[in-house]
């Protein structure tokens, strides 16, 4: 059998009988099945999810996302369709949105929202900083540009939660390696700093290095360093030469770690800032 199926079809076609459904296999929606081994996982959800719906539904959001190839979906979000039904099953959700043919992709034989319109319904849907989070991931392993989903906003002018999505949009970049990085960078610009520049390379002809984010003109520039950064030898020996690199070239590189508070974060921002006497407020 296949990871996920519809249990009447299977039975019409003699692929198992009722006791073999009953006894091997569990109803994750009605009438659509998949092993009792173990959870099914986000990708098996949105199958059955797009079976659930006759093959009719458009799979869109974060489960969208994930077919797309972005990382840090949770495997416990509820799969999003558009679609029309009044009372769908627990863990789907249907919208019933206006959606253009050229807005729809197939991934695995489903229909799948763009990237490009999964990120504007992602922006419209989801709280600004987690909508900013995955839309970095996004735009990370798609490619896709803020400008890009943005013009989906005069294609849809009455869409629900476009103010939303005009607030999320220009706050994605791709540069974003990880969900904590996101959060660095939106600390920056919620306290009035200028956005910063994401994967700043830095060369002595030799050796290269990438910054996180920074600033380039004071030279200030901010990492954010996964528990891998101490536990990891190798990455341990490597952090030492590129931190040499770095002050070589002149950049103060802030490191961050998950403890450190928003308050310590921008304390050690601004002190840098100083020492290299840049005033960002005279930017704005």
């Amino acid at each position: 059998m296949e990871e996920v199926f519809v249990g009447s079809a299977a039975l019409a076609d003699g692929c198992l009988t009722r006791a073999n459904l009953r006894w091997n296999y569990r109803a994750i929606y009605p009438d659509v099945y998949a092993s009792k081994v173990a959870p099914p996982s986000l990708r098996a959800r949105t199958m059955g999810a797009f079976l659930w719906s006759g093959r009719n539904g458009v799979v869109t959001g974060l489960a969208a996302a994930a077919l797309h190839g972005a990382r840090y979906v949770d495997d416990t979000v509820a799969v999003e369709l558009i679609w029309r039904c009044g009372r769908p099953p627990r863990g789907i959700v249907v919208r019933n949105e206006r959606l253009d043919a050229d807005d729809i992709t197939t991934v695995d034989g489903m229909l799948v929202t763009t990237p490009a319109r999964t990120a504007f319904d992602i922006a419209r849907h989801l709280s600004r900083d987690r909508a900013v989070r995955h839309l970095d991931a996004l735009a990370r392993d798609t490619g896709i540009e803020a400008s890009e989903v943005l013009l989906l906003s005069e294609r849809y002018p009455r869409a629900r939660g476009l103010p939303r999505a005009r607030v999320a949009l220009p706050l994605m970049d791709g540069g974003a390696q990880s969900p904590q990085e996101t959060r660095l960078r939106l600390i920056l610009i919620d306290d009035g700093l200028p956005p910063p520049r994401t994967q700043i390379h830095v060369s002595d002809g030799l050796l290269n290095a990438y910054i996180d984010m920074g600033y380039d003109e004071p030279k200030v520039g901010f990492d954010y360093e996964g528990a891998h950064h101490s536990e990891n030898r190798s990455q341990y020996v490597h952090d030492i030469g590129r931190a040499e690199l770095l002050d070589r070239e002149g950049w103060i590189d802030i490191r961050v770690v998950a403890e450190h508070s928003r308050r310590f974060i921008l304390h050690r921002a601004y002190e840098a800032f100083a020492r290299r006497r840049w005033n960002p407020r005279r930017l704005r």
